[in-house]
Order: structure tokens, then C-alpha cells, then sequence
């Protein structure tokens, strides 16, 4: 299990059971957790917490996810859909996309070789 620092956990919870598909296993204000019955994320409340984005990082990053799929264009769109947005900087497009989560996080969507 990872926890990962958010100023709105309960919806970074929603953002990322959408993107992997995880069901959201608890919900509140201060804790949220997302799971797919082996694996876990938590997302903890830290007041006054923004996200370092990129490429230009306003603060140091402190994590970076990377989650492997099939179609790189699919994923991109669902995870837009869902409130992700896309530097337009992108380092290799035709083998990983870069995101922002809805606070600014940046994930990785790589192509599953």
C-alpha cells in the first residue's frame, strides 16, 4: 500500500478508482483509500498541499506513478475524461503519455510491451 499526500482525498480517491478501475474503500474529508482487493492507495489530507506539476515543477516532486496499458490514445482519453490534464510537453508520446492528476500530480500512462 502507498498513501499519497492531497488537499481533497476524497476526490483524488474518485480520480484514481476511475483511472485503474479500483473500487473507493473508505471516503472522508481527511482519509480516502481506492483498492482492487490486493493492492491499495491511500490519499491523506495535508492542508495547504499542491502538486509539484510538470515539467515545470513548482515544488519538489515526491512520487511518480506509472500505470501500463494496452492503448495509449484510450487510456489519455478516459483519464482526461476524469479530470487528468496533459502538459504539453510530452518526453516519447508513441511509448508513454505524461498527466497531471486533479492536483497536480504528474503519472505516467506507458504502453504495455
Amino acid at each position: 500500500m502507498i498513501n499519497l499526500d492531497a488537499t481533497d482525498p476524497a476526490a483524488q480517491a474518485a480520480f484514481y478508482s476511475g483511472v485503474l478501475g479500483w473500487d473507493v474503500q473508505h471516503s472522508q474529508a481527511e482519509y480516502a483509500m481506492i483498492g482492487d482487493g490486493s493492492t491499495s492507495i491511500g490519499f491523506g489530507q495535508v492542508p495547504g498541499y499542491s502538486g509539484p506539476g510538470w515539467p515545470q515543477e513548482t515544488a519538489p516532486k515526491r512520487y511518480h506513478l506509472d500505470f501500463y496499458v494496452d492503448d495509449l490514445d484510450e487510456a489519455e482519453q478516459e483519464a482526461l475524461a476524469l479530470g487528468a490534464t496533459k502538459p504539453g510537453e510530452q518526453p516519447q508520446p508513441e511509448r508513454w503519455r505524461v498527466l497531471l492528476d486533479p492536483e497536480g500530480h504528474p503519472f505516467d500512462i506507458c504502453l504495455r510491451s
